[in-house]
């Protein structure tokens, strides 16, 4: 995307009124961001031009990476919400933003001593076999999530931290060596504006990025009104798979998690529960037809694949040509766009063609899978 094109989305996203949906109405509507915000300048103040434009000097100035939905390391399970954010600003590792095993782990702010050690056994368990946790960075169970996950491989493991703040904003401030160690290790990420104070409305919406960054949501510790729980029911909406671990029924903190539990979560004691369900290998490895090429430096053992096929430059787009690629174990959608050699609409129509001719079906709102015979 040209600088005066992002500049300009930078405009409309910023613009009062204007949210996710929104935007994405206005783009098809007059066709681009300029288009819409030519037609708004009579009916509502813009955000303008300049402090688009020294929005973007702030973001290079601090190492800050502007990414747009229609970038190529936009992360793509965050791309197919309808109210994806336009514009995600990225401190740190973007490549991890698109790693093929991400678990979200969330849970009450005002954890026990007992939910934050299982929180952070969870995570470092998880990492230690090739699973990146991602969280909010909030007290309680968010920081042990993370701690756990930086603690793992020689404590050089990455995490991920979707911020309800700008991205150069720590919060809470308690947190801030948190910050700067997951930024050198894994990757920061926020829809809002460089400087966005922590602000209550702003969590809430961080919570669909973080269930639908991951194959699924972890919850340690959730009262029956606690936050977690919308995250929760988000990953459900988004065709997440739900894991909780079980707690006493006379602690408060447990009764949002046994509730989950009830309702037909996955109850979660240690990580082989979360491998099991992911599908793992016995060796605890990701499994085979998965490619991790693009991320050896950042998680160190990640497997190599010798049972994909190569992508063929010259391959034509047929059924028969994609459907090559899904095999019964399963395949996600990143790895489909890298060997096939198709464009992300070609490949969601083709998907969509085979799953009604009934030739696939899709398992965790992501991962494809040929139907058996």
């Amino acid at each position: 995307m040209q600088q005066k094109e992002l500049i300009e989305w930078i405009q409309l996203i910023n613009t009062d009124g204007v949210g996710p949906v929104g935007f994405y109405r206005l783009l098809d509507k007059f066709g681009s961001a300029h288009g819409a915000l030519q037609n708004l300048k009579a009916k509502q103040n813009i955000f303008s031009y300049q402090d688009a434009e020294y929005e973007l000097e702030k973001a290079h100035s601090q190492n800050v990476l502007i990414l747009t939905r229609n970038d190529e390391k936009y992360p793509l399970n965050l791309a197919q919400l309808n109210d994806a954010p336009p514009i995600l600003y990225v401190k740190g590792n973007a490549d991890l933003l698109n790693y093929p095993a991400m678990i979200s782990v969330v849970g009450s702010r005002s954890a026990s001593l007992a939910g934050r050690k299982i929180a952070s056994k969870l995570s470092f368990d998880l990492t230690e076999n090739e699973v990146v946790i991602v969280s909010g960075m909030a007290r309680g169970i968010d920081t042990a999530a993370h701690k756990g996950a930086l603690y793992a491989k020689n404590q050089q493991g990455p995490t991920i931290a979707v911020l309800g703040t700008g991205v150069d904003v720590p919060y809470p401030l308690e947190n801030k060596n948190l910050y700067e160690q997951i930024a050198r290790q894994g990757v920061i990420v926020s829809e809002f504006a460089l400087g966005t104070a922590a602000q209550p409305q702003n969590f809430p919406r961080r919570n669909r990025i973080i269930s639908a960054l991951s194959a699924g949501t972890l919850v340690v510790e959730a009262s029956i009104n606690s936050g977690s729980l919308i995250t929760a029911k988000l990953a459900l909406e988004q065709g997440k798979d739900i894991f909780a671990v079980p707690g006493s029924p006379l602690d408060g903190r447990a009764l949002g998690t046994n509730k989950l539990i009830k309702e037909g979560a996955i109850l979660t004691e240690t990580a082989d529960d979360v491998l099991e369900v992911l599908s793992f290998t016995q060796n605890q490895q990701i499994k085979d037809f998965i490619s991790t090429d693009l991320f050896v430096n950042t998680l160190d053992k990640a497997p190599k694949n010798d049972n994909i096929p190569p992508q063929n430059k010259n391959q034509e787009h047929k059924d028969s040509d994609l459907l090559s690629l899904i095999t019964p174990q399963g395949v996600e959608l990143d790895e489909l766009l890298r060997n096939s050699g198709m464009s992300f609409t070609e490949t969601m129509l083709k998907i969509t063609e085979l799953e009604l001719e009934g030739k696939i079906k899709r398992i965790n709102g992501m991962i494809f899978m040929t139907r058996a015979k």
